[in-house]
């Protein structure tokens, strides 16, 4: 097991959490509930820890991230071609039918 990253907020931990699950990479966010500790603990051990289980998907996992924090390629709107919905450039899946973006 070892630390892959720490995340801004916990809905950020959550998405990355996501995508190395979707990628067959057993991981775990911690320090989930650690903001209610504020003030008691320094702010810096609070923020969200995603940890990978095993050692092996390492690489993988460090090749997600990278992705990850990656900017969108696209600056241009997408169309859907499932339902042909306009959705913005920063969207991966339709707003309207939940489908995912090319």
């Amino acid at each position: 097991m070892f630390r892959l990253c720490t995340a801004a907020n916990l809905p950020e931990a959550h998405l990355l959490l996501h995508r190395l699950m979707q990628a067959g990479i057993e991981a775990r966010v911690l320090n989930e509930h650690a903001q209610g500790g504020l003030g008691e603990i320094p702010f810096t051990h609070a923020y969200p820890e995603i940890w990978v289980m095993e050692e092996q998907e390492g690489t993988r996992a460090r090749a997600i991230l990278a992705e990850f924090e990656l900017p969108p390629a696209s600056r241009e709107p997408a169309r859907c071609p499932a339902c042909g919905e306009m959705n913005p450039p920063v969207f991966e899946i339709c707003w309207q039918c939940g489908k995912p973006l090319p």
